[in-house]
């Protein structure tokens, strides 16, 4: 485990409760989070589920009303509270829980700040708020019976000498439809291609980390739990293991 300090702000407007365990099952595996916040109108009866798993989790509520009918401060006051943590408080993770794309400016600030921002939400999150997360987690795919895996960038590179099970996964695609996915093809084959060697074998752990240098990613999103699985999905690209280290090379690569 990373020794790192992890700060997790949830929006509880716009989350699930029954998700809050997987969720805090995977920041573990980062290091302590030693900051959990959960924001909302807590005389909404739409939160009522949150109530046993505040106390459950140690989750402080944060009381937001609703100031204006079809309006809430949520947003706000999670994204000044995140402010606050970032320069008074010695964190090197943040975890941003929401679906709502009014905090893109935030992730952009703390990204800015040097932080590794972790998102959660449903797969209706606006595209510019996925990608301005260093990682992005969509919570239709987290199973909520808890399966730990190692989350942020060492979900990519430390894969190799992962332990335990891998989580469950859905919405598998298949090779074809992988292929089929140009923008992820050209993030794939140019990460393979700046970590390669002269024979084009490139080890996987370097592969990962320019992905997450790159772009909001993670393999459970189309359906695989290791990067390694999705690279192996595709027939384009040939695997290779050295020892416990898996290598991998683009086929085509004297072709393009």
């Amino acid at each position: 485990m990373q020794n790192v300090r992890v700060a997790l702000f949830i929006d509880a407007d716009n989350s699930p409760s029954r998700k809050i365990e997987a969720i805090l099952a995977e920041l573990a595996v980062l290091g302590m989070v030693s900051i959990r916040r959960a924001y909302g109108n807590w005389k909404s009866p739409r939160l009522e589920s949150w109530v046993e798993v505040l106390h459950e989790h140690a989750i402080q509520p944060v009381q937001q009303f609703d100031l204006v009918k079809g309006k809430n401060a949520t947003d706000m006051a999670m994204a000044i509270d995140a402010m606050d943590v970032l320069h008074g408080k010695p964190v090197e993770v943040f975890c941003l829980v929401s679906s709502d794309c009014d905090f893109t400016p935030l992730v952009t600030r703390l990204r800015a700040d040097g932080k590794q921002v972790i998102g959660f939400g449903e797969r209706k999150s606006p595209v510019p708020y996925v990608n301005a997360c260093s990682r992005f987690v969509f919570l239709d795919d987290m199973p909520v019976e808890v399966t730990i895996q190692p989350l942020g960038s060492s979900a990519v590179t430390a894969e190799a000498g992962a332990v335990g099970a891998p989580p469950e996964v859905v919405c598998r695609l298949t090779g074809h439809e992988l292929k089929g996915n140009s923008k992820l093809m050209s993030l794939l084959r140019n990460a393979v291609a700046f970590a390669a060697d002269d024979e084009g074998w490139a080890h996987l752990s370097l592969v990962g980390a320019r992905i997450a240098n790159q772009a909001s990613f993670d393999p459970r999103n189309y359906g695989y739990a290791r990067l390694v699985d999705l690279f192996a999905a595709i027939d384009l690209f040939e695997i290779k293991r050295v020892g416990n280290h898996p290598k991998v090379r683009y086929k085509r690569r004297q072709q393009v």
